[in-house]
């Protein structure tokens, strides 16, 4: 399961970063409405994950397939939030004014807070499409009619 969860987690984070960068050589990554593309990216790697959990395992028990669905997505947004905070306090510093200015509020620390958005945002993502998807694939309890 540690394999399945790390595999899908380095993934989804490879994809997102791909994707800021993405959107960074088009010069559209201060557009915060295409970050909502990032929750198609975490469900494709947690549907990913879960499926190939179930493939490899006799029995699928929901608590595992959950886990590994909840710990690819939680794995990926630490990584992911590492990455953006690289970004945004050593390569281009002033991305967080940026976006800070378009949010029309007032902070001292832009960086910061738009780091813990990132993870808040990854969390809560995974979280979400995680139960979603465990529902999809579960084995169902109910019994056949003959």
């Amino acid at each position: 399961m540690t394999k399945q969860y790390i595999k899908h987690g380095f993934l989804i984070t490879f994809l997102l970063i791909a994707y800021f960068l993405i959107l960074r050589l088009l010069n559209l990554h201060t557009l915060t409405v295409l970050s909502a593309f990032n929750a198609v990216i975490f469900g494709f790697g947690i549907y990913l994950a879960i499926t190939n959990y179930k493939k490899t395992h006799k029995t699928f028990k929901y608590e595992k397939g959950f886990q590994v669905g909840l710990l690819s997505g939680f794995l990926a947004s630490v990584l992911f939030g590492i990455a953006m905070a690289i970004y945004m306090y050593h390569i281009e510093p002033s991305f967080a004014n940026t976006i800070i200015e378009n949010w029309d509020i007032n902070l001292s620390n832009g960086p910061f807070v738009l780091i813990v958005s990132v993870l808040i945002m990854g969390l809560a993502t995974s979280f979400v499409l995680t139960l979603a998807f465990m529902q999809l694939l579960k084995d169902s309890w109910n019994q056949h009619q003959k």
